[in-house]
């Protein structure tokens, strides 16, 4: 149930609202895929695409993003497709979240933002492209995402394609272990890669099934661990870019940033649009592709869960 002292910031879309009265399963999905993920109208397609297929799955979607400073818990077609195409959206996370809500802003919520939304509401299950996490070099920059914090905090179920490969993702998976955040591989014994199927490391944990996925969240929740659960999800073979064809392009891109002098929350969405141009726009295929299985899963989750 939302706490009363955020209901004045929060508009809940009528049909979300109505399932979460009627205890029917919704899933949350993050919004800065919109305004920074990929360009219009790609990506307004996508979104509509995407809750389509969380509808077909007997689920309600529930896009999460702040319009003129409006927590809005699940858009309309015209609110989605304004948020596509404007320009000047902030990339919200924890730390200005509340922020944008003060000053009346726009922005896309990223992983960390769509969780706290989303546990405000009573939403428990949300779907991803990928999760933020360490950055390669952080021994220095000490650039970790606060993705990894809200995992450790916040009570949802997070499904996505593992961290974005552009990433450390050995040190992002210690990072999760220091704190006791459960990494689960659907269907896999080892961690996907964002646009790719398989990594070279393992899935600290596996399970098959979306009710397996639900049995092990309600024991969590019985026992009283707080916080949220990872669920790894290989993007499917026929639209994988392969890892050490991606490795490549991954490279190129992070020595453009470094020449560039990119940094702090620039660095992720400089890196996609680069990689974008040198895979001729293969990547937004995959990263369409692998959005749309995260979805099917996630609402798999949530209608095993209700």
């Amino acid at each position: 149930m939302t706490p009363e002292s955020a209901r004045p910031h929060l508009d809940i879309f009528e049909p979300v609202a109505a399932a979460l009265r009627d205890r029917k399963p919704v899933v949350a999905l993050e919004s800065t895929i919109i305004t920074h993920g990929m360009p219009y109208p790609q990506n307004a397609a996508m979104a509509a695409r995407v809750e389509e297929i969380v509808r077909e799955e007997g689920a309600v979607p529930a896009t999460i993003a702040v319009i003129e400073g409006r927590l809005k818990i699940g858009l309309s077609d015209g609110e989605r497709e304004a948020l596509a195409k404007e320009a000047g959206a902030l990339k919200l996370s924890r730390a200005d979240l509340a922020y944008a809500i003060a000053e009346r802003r726009t922005g896309g919520t990223t992983v960390a933002a769509t969780m706290i939304a989303a546990a405000l509401s009573g939403i428990e299950v949300f779907a991803t492209g990928g999760i933020g996490g360490v950055h390669k070099g952080a021994e220095t920059t000490f650039d970790v995402s606060a993705d990894l914090d809200e995992l450790a905090r916040t009570p949802v179920i997070v499904v996505s394609a593992g961290a974005k490969a552009i990433l450390d993702i050995e040190k992002t998976l210690e990072v999760l272990e220091t704190k006791g955040v459960p990494v689960v591989g659907y269907g896999t014994d080892v961690m996907p890669a964002f646009w790719s199927s398989r990594s070279r490391f393992r899935a600290p944990l596996r399970l098959d099934t979306p009710q397996a996925i639900a049995r092990f969240q309600s024991a969590r929740r019985d026992l009283g661990i707080g916080g949220g659960m990872l669920i790894a999800n290989p993007v499917p073979a026929e639209a994988e870019i392969p890892e050490a064809e991606m490795a490549g392009f991954i490279a190129a891109a992070q020595a453009d940033a470094a020449a560039k002098g990119v940094s702090g929350k620039e660095v992720t969405p400089y890196l996609l649009g680069r990689i974008l141009e040198l895979t001729d726009g293969r990547s937004v295929v995959t990263n369409i592709a692998l959005v749309e299985n995260n979805a099917r899963l996630a609402a798999r989750i949530a209608t095993a869960l209700a």
